[in-house]
């Protein structure tokens, strides 16, 4: 699963990295401990909002983690629906719309995972990659808010879902389900929002190569989401 992570990279270092055309939002501070329900900052592409007939462009765009589903009576859904698993992802009433039409990118520097020691304690681990930059398979959705009018401006609220999968044998040992994690070579595909047919998406989603990831122990104090520090990230036994 992926329950936290950390992202430090600036908004103009994603630009450049994911060729975005447009920033919307502002942009977000570094953050070493990123927690469900916060906001986050998502690579996506789709048509500007005041020309829908023109032709998708890439953006770079807050919203917040915890998927809505646009169906939804009541935004709080949102804090159960922090993942989704990629077996399901097209079936499941939750994710299958999101699926196929609103697929996003989720930067990270890499995430946090808890590994169960043989007295049962849980022992934090940060995982990453040898770039820079985790590319998090995700899905967005939009959710209107019946108690704002259709001319208001924030009546939509934007939520994603980190995508997950069984985990490899390299990080198996620490939590059996770990991030969808897509390399450069299905970034144009991942966000293409012509591709709708659900077996293609699914077919995608189970051809994306296992990636090489970095495990090592960190402090507990990334146990609380009042802790924010770059020492977050310092090995324990550095």
């Amino acid at each position: 699963m992926c329950g936290r992570y950390a992202s430090t990279t600036t908004d103009k270092e994603l630009r450049s990295l994911f060729d975005v055309v447009d920033s919307v939002g502002a942009e977000l501070p570094p953050s070493y401990n990123v927690a469900p329900t916060q906001e986050v900052r998502v690579v996506l592409e789709r048509a500007p909002r005041h020309e829908p007939t023109a032709g998708a462009e890439r953006q770079l765009r807050t919203v917040k983690w915890g998927l809505v589903p646009a169906w939804s009576k009541d935004p709080k859904i949102g804090s159960r629906l922090v993942n989704a698993r990629s077996e399901t992802i097209t079936e499941k009433p939750s994710f299958r719309s999101a699926a196929v039409k609103r697929r996003c990118i989720i930067p990270a520097d890499g995430y946090f995972e808890w590994m169960k020691d043989p007295e049962g304690k849980k022992i934090p681990y940060f995982l990453h990659g040898n770039e820079p930059v985790l590319a998090m398979a995700g899905l967005y959705e939009l959710w209107p808010d019946p108690s704002k009018s259709e001319d208001d401006p924030d009546r939509w609220l934007w939520t994603t879902t980190v995508v997950t999968t069984q985990a490899t044998d390299a990080t198996g040992h620490i939590h059996d389900r770990s991030p969808v994690i897509l390399p450069p070579s299905f970034w144009e595909h991942w966000l293409d929002p012509t591709i709708t047919d659900k077996g293609e998406v699914q077919a995608m989603v189970n051809s994306i190569p296992e990636p090489h990831l970095i495990p090592y122990e960190v402090s507990t104090a990334v146990n609380s989401v009042r802790n924010n520090n770059p020492s977050l990230l310092d090995p324990i036994n550095a």
